[in-house]
């Protein structure tokens, strides 16, 4: 089976490659290396023979259609997306560009490549869309998001997700194309791009800067160990029931701040001789962001009852895990950090050309 992954150089994207290059799928990864398209993060797998790499704008209607002609993917992935929500604010348009103008020309590329497939190929092939529970909007202190939750997205970031969810099941039910889609709770876990909440705090802790807090960090998340993401996700490509949305949580709510505050007795442990320790003298509470959505939480009995999939990380494990990780590879975000990961952009995965 090949897959086509397009945004495979990102946080989640990156994971999902990981463990289907391990799997012994083949895998091709599109990707157009914007600031959080981190190639240093394949480098376990950039050789392997069933691995590929495209450097491409999801926008290029032409460059997909090569792609698809060349490589004949039995599956398409699609993750590429503008994703942080401050920099939806302050740049609206690259999320537009992107979440929206991007979704529907893989789509129409994706239906013209479906539509000329022979008969069991044409049938056996999927378009898994991923996205996010922010489409559903903010909940107050108790109730949760389900498949059946009446969009109301609240920043520009939601608003383009809601779009290509909108793009997508319209692709499904206008023309035919097999579709499925899944929205998930926050990710957290090993290679995730610095300016999140976790990484952030993680990585200015052992640094001794301040922790920057929106508000009071009273605003609740549910969160989802990004390799238990990745699990759900190639369960429901391979079994999920076509045209139909799975929400994936890591049934883990928390408020930002009881995040903030764990991840520092967790650094306290492991470097008990820190200069900065109590690393909670370093949290730092800040102007709220505009329009912060207070609570979201997702019931993810349907993927469970249907697919039979749990997360088997609790945020204890996992956060731990993540932690761990950033404590022991200071070089890959470093780079990030000082912007010399921008050369493995261009260097360290080697495109394939096509023709």
């Amino acid at each position: 089976m090949r897959v086509l992954v397009t945004g495979g150089a990102g946080f989640i994207g990156s994971e999902v490659v990981r463990q289907m290059v391990s799997s012994g799928l083949d895998v091709v990864n599109l990707d157009k290396l914007t600031y959080a398209g981190n190639p240093e993060s394949l480098l376990s797998v950039a050789h392997q023979p069933h691995y590929h790499f495209v450097k491409l704008d999801i926008c290029d209607a032409q460059g997909l259609q090569a792609v698809l002609e060349r490589f004949t993917p039995d599956a398409i992935m699609h993750l590429a997306a503008e994703s942080h929500v401050d920099r939806s604010i302050s740049g609206p348009k690259a999320f537009i560009e992107t979440n929206i103008n991007g979704t529907y020309t893989l789509l129409e590329a994706a239906r013209h490549y479906w539509e000329k497939l022979p008969g069991q190929k044409q049938s056996a092939f999927r378009f898994l869309h991923i996205s996010t529970d922010e489409v559903y909007g903010s909940l107050g202190e108790d109730g949760y998001f389900t498949e059946q939750t009446p969009y109301s997205p609240n920043s520009p970031y939601s608003a383009s997700k809601a779009a290509s969810d909108h793009l997508v099941r319209a692709w499904h039910h206008t023309f035919g194309l097999p579709v499925l889609t899944t929205n998930c709770s926050n990710n957290y876990g090993p290679y995730q791009f610095p300016e999140k909440l976790i990484p952030l705090m993680i990585i200015h802790a052992l640094q001794g800067k301040p922790l920057p807090v929106y508000g009071q960090g009273r605003n609740v998340r549910d969160w989802l160990y990004v390799g238990d993401h990745a699990e759900a996700l190639q369960l429901v490509l391979e079994k999920g029931q076509l045209g139909e949305t799975y929400n994936i949580g890591g049934l883990a709510e928390m408020a930002n701040i009881d995040v903030v505050r764990q991840i520092c007795q967790i650094l306290d442990e492991l470097n008990p001789d820190s200069l900065h320790c109590p690393h909670s003298q370093l949290i730092n509470f800040v102007t709220d962001r505009k329009g912060h959505d207070f609570r979201y939480a997702i019931d993810c009995s349907k993927i469970r009852r249907d697919l039979g999939w749990t997360p088997k990380e609790n945020f204890a494990t996992g956060l731990r895990k993540t932690i761990e990780w950033y404590v022991n590879n200071p070089t890959w975000w470093q780079r990030i950090q000082n912007g010399s990961y921008r050369q493995s952009q261009s260097s360290a995965l080697r495109e394939r050309e096509l023709g």
